[in-house]
């Protein structure tokens, strides 16, 4: 009887619990960031066929007669990267060799994670069809770390080099430096949420970019580590990293392991580089700063 009656009070409950819920709550859609994807590269691969670059102003016009579109122009490149298991694809324009970068001191071009010293202007792609008026520029250069802006930078001025640092007890003055354009798919800018204002979900986006200097094998976290080789499962991206759980990841956490030792610390060998230390016969593939057993 005793069960008849529970079965029948879960019942009543239930019915209570759905005549008490919101009728009017709209389920959540996910957004489809794949098949924007897909959307974004169609429609920067017809923007190509309808536009070239004008070498008289360094800028990306209208195609006209004669010219040669970007779509069959060598100077555009493709990079394709892996982001959220999604394939995208960075485009970048270098007009000439020596627009790569050309320093006397060759430090080689940052990674995805470097802090870079650059200038840029950004404008909106509408759709196919056109360009429109700028929405941004730096015109006096600045500090990023490539960790902190849109993914498609990140990606993008990784095919760069710096220049050379020419000032002489006046303004900050560079040569020689790296300077192209960055064609960047809405899924590695601003996405489907775009902007207060100035950017509207999925748009792509152009940059006209400097690449002056960049902090090579920058070290956020100061443990002796470059950020960019904080990468124990060997995936190539840093970002997802957190060895402890803490919820830092390794290349903005000061204690990879947790075990109380600061990372720079666990440098058994004092060449200033923890991630050359093992000293746990049970575990001698693990570096000390990732084993919390030695400390």
């Amino acid at each position: 009887m005793n069960k008849l009656k529970n079965i029948f009070a879960l019942c009543i409950l239930s019915v209570f619990a759905f005549a008490c819920s919101d009728s009017n709550t709209t389920p959540t859609i996910e957004f489809d960031n794949e098949a924007q994807a897909l959307i974004d590269k169609d429609s920067l691969s017809i923007f190509f066929t309808k536009h070239y670059y004008d070498t008289a102003v360094d800028s990306v016009k209208t195609l006209v007669a004669g010219a040669t579109p970007l779509s069959e122009d060598a100077n555009l490149k493709t990079m394709n990267v892996t982001e959220n298991e999604i394939e995208y694809e960075v485009y970048y324009y270098i007009a000439e060799p020596e627009h790569v970068g050309t320093p006397t001191i060759d430090k080689g071009s940052p990674t995805s994670l470097d802090s870079v010293f650059v200038k840029y202007e950004g404008f909106r792609i509408n759709g196919t069809d056109s360009i429109t008026p700028r929405f941004e520029i730096r015109e006096i250069p600045i500090w990023f770390t490539l960790n902190s802006v849109i993914r498609g930078w990140s990606y993008g001025f990784t095919n760069f080099k710096n220049g050379d640092n020419i000032t002489d007890n006046g303004p900050i003055t560079y040569e020689n430096e790296g300077k192209g354009i960055l064609f960047i798919p809405s899924g590695l800018a601003y996405g489907n949420s775009g902007t207060t204002g100035s950017i509207r979900s999925n748009e792509n986006l152009i940059f006209y970019i400097r690449l002056f200097d960049f902090v090579k094998d920058t070290d956020h976290d100061n443990d002796g580590i470059p950020s960019w080789l904080e990468d124990p499962d060997g995936d190539g991206d840093p970002r997802n990293d957190d060895t402890n759980g803490d919820f830092f990841v390794n290349y903005l956490d000061g204690d990879d392991d947790g075990d109380g030792v600061a990372t720079r610390d666990e440098d058994a060998n004092g060449d200033g580089n923890p991630a050359n230390d093992f000293n746990d016969p049970d575990n001698p593939t693990l570096a000390d700063y990732l084993n919390p057993a030695i400390n």
